[in-house]
């Protein structure tokens, strides 16, 4: 969750780390804080603040520091309140600690080391902290203490450490939290995320866990727990600066929502190969779809939204049991799982702890792991049997938007192979499936003409307090989606309801003009929700319908209507996914609400 930049170099420290801070601040944004290995001093330079790192870039006296050699941190809270005591780094003895993660046994440690009296904040990172600084004293050796730190410290964790009386050094070890490094003409650099360091460098590696790197102006240098040498294996970034920079947009997000397009584009086209679906390129055998009796997707969020797409698409196709499991229930849930089972795991940045914990287990359970994540190279990549990537580029806005609907897309293209290679629908079929696919971007291309109608539909949505989101099979699962759009960043309660459902008790929440968004593009139970359209009507909501653009109706039951191009039922998720988001933009930037960094949320969630 937290974000973490290091750097140790021939360049003013304080400007690349405060520089880093900015990139990562989507991953937390409760407070900030910096530390600077200073020349001239045995003391380190710190500063934090509570707050956005404007207010730390404020505090922070440029006059007073001389270094070469720093590191920062923005916090997402998990043990102790927001406070400046609370924020990072962390600086006991000699030693000064950032650290993104969760220490788990962190109680008994306090009481094992006789803590209690020294603590001066509430954190578990404090904690980890006293332990490293504990053995430094004992031992003199940065390697020795880190490591057997890291023996006695259970949990999930991303360290980077600086010691003050070694100058020019920097030492990280992570475990599950993730950390990606890069040297440079300019120095060293390591961060919880590559955007971080994309201006000084385009080749980076991710740190293996459980091996410690040292970080100086000259290089870095791994070393396992044991003390033997290991080779970082580079990756290539494949997209520039300028994709993780508004380009002239006010928000990320919007800015997102645009580029939809392109990124569909690019997910899909090189995955059709005469007109039928084609995973060689990722090294995905067709056996994997041929032999496996069910699936099981896991996801959290967003991702298990497209999920629940993903089944109402695969179930009736395949004619096999499809479930979609949110990750963080899965582990505690006795579910069926062997080697017949083809798990499908979805995350966009591959690092979610959830679903990578949850993965694990369907492993060990013999179960065929398929990843389908947007960031190279990480974790949930790597551990999984294969990943299909989506090419999403950097998505920095909380509210996850073209990651969604490449995610979308990566299950299309699965069930068009599966119901090929398990002879479930013809060639034929699978083609006409397979190039209504390579249609989607020019579909989102038109939906974002909509913006108009977006706009009105907000105006109306930010008054209210609540709002319902209605829908049949896959409208109902559209529906969920849209929903958590709009409360996630306009704080507007927002509830995903089955339109048949509602008489059963949920109805009793509509009252005189309580908006309700209708999605009714399915025509085989088109008349069906339509019927709950109007119950709703006559509770008094005020209704915002969505429907095809053939659909003829009479105009008293709803209050807008938007209509979307005539297309495949199947693929009216697409269309639907643009308008939710604007509609849910358009309404959070009305309010004058942060859209990019909605209150309590951080981009990538890497604690339990």
């Amino acid at each position: 969750m937290c974000g973490i930049i290091g750097f140790t170099g021939n360049i003013d420290a304080e400007k690349v780390v405060m520089e880093g801070l900015k990139e990562l601040e989507y991953r937390g944004y409760d407070s900030a804080g910096i530390a600077l290995i200073r020349e001239d001093s045995d003391e380190p330079y710190i500063m934090k603040e509570t707050g956005p790192v404007s207010e730390l870039e404020k505090a922070v006296d440029k006059n007073m520091v001389s270094s070469f050699c720093g590191m920062g941190h923005t916090r997402w809270a998990t043990h102790g309140g927001v406070t400046d005591i609370n924020a990072h780094p962390h600086y006991v003895g000699k030693t000064v600690l950032i650290h993104n993660g969760i220490i788990e046994n962190y109680q008994e440690l306090i009481n094992s080391y006789e803590l209690r009296d020294k603590m001066i904040s509430e954190t578990d990172t404090e904690v980890a902290a006293h332990i490293i600084n504990y053995y430094y004293e004992k031992t003199g050796d940065p390697l020795e203490s880190i490591k057997k730190a890291v023996g006695v410290i259970k949990g999930s964790y991303s360290f980077c450490i600086m010691f003050s009386d070694i100058k020019g050094k920097i030492f990280s070890i992570r475990n599950v939290s993730p950390l990606v490094a890069a040297s440079c003409e300019k120095g060293s650099l390591i961060a919880s995320d590559v955007t971080a360091l994309l201006k000084y460098s385009k080749k980076y590696f991710v740190l293996p866990e459980k091996v410690i790197a040292e970080l100086t102006k000259d290089g870095i240098v791994l070393r396992t727990l044991e003390g033997k040498e290991t080779e970082p294996e580079y990756l290539t970034v494949d997209w520039d600066m300028e994709a993780a920079q508004k380009s002239g947009y006010p928000h990320f997000m919007i800015k997102e929502i645009n580029e939809q397009p392109e990124a569909l584009e690019r997910t899909i086209r090189p995955r059709i190969v005469n007109g039928k679906t084609d995973f060689s390129g990722d090294g995905i055998p067709d056996s994997i779809f041929k032999n496996c009796e069910r699936i099981s997707i896991i996801a959290c969020g967003t991702a298990s939204y497209a999920g629940t797409v993903g089944k109402s698409i695969l179930e009736p196709m395949l004619k096999i049991p499809v479930n979609v499991y949110i990750a963080s229930e899965y582990r505690y849930s006795d579910v069926i799982t062997d080697e017949k089972t083809l798990c499908i795991v979805i995350s966009q940045s591959g690092e979610t702890v959830d679903t990578l914990e949850a993965m694990k287990l369907a492993a060990s359970k013999k179960a065929v792991t398929l990843s389908i994540v947007n960031v190279k190279a990480s974790t949930i990549a790597r551990e999984s049997d294969y990943v299909l990537y989506t090419h999403a580029g950097p998505e920095i806005s909380v509210a996850s938007t073209k990651a969604y609907t490449v995610q979308l897309a990566a299950l299309y293209l699965i069930a068009a192979k599966m119901g090929e290679v398990r002879g479930c629908i013809s060639e034929k079929e699978a083609e006409e499936f397979t190039a209504s696919i390579g249609n989607v971007g020019k579909t989102v291309e038109e939906m974002l003409k909509y913006i108009p109608e977006c706009k009105h539909i907000s105006e109306r949505m930010a008054k209210s307090r609540d709002a319902f989101y209605i829908g049949r099979g896959l409208d109902y699962a559209f529906s969920m989606e849209g929903a958590l759009k709009l409360k996630e960043i306009s704080y507007i309660h927002a509830e995903a309801m089955a339109a048949g459902e509602l008489k059963h008790g949920t109805i009793a929440l509509i009252e005189k003009d309580t908006p309700v968004v209708a999605i009714a593009t399915q025509k085989n139970i088109f008349l069906k929700t339509i019927s709950n359209v109007r119950e709703v009507k006559a509770r008094g909501a005020f209704v915002i319908l969505i429907c095809r653009d053939d659909e003829t109706l009479s105009e008293d039951i709803y209050d807008i209507c938007v209509k979307i191009p005539e297309m495949d039922d199947r693929f009216t998720g697409f269309a639907v996914a643009v308008l939710l988001q604007l509609i849910a933009y358009y309404t959070a930037d009305g309010k004058g609400l942060n859209v990019d960094k909605p209150r309590n949320l951080a981009k990538s969630v890497t604690v339990e």
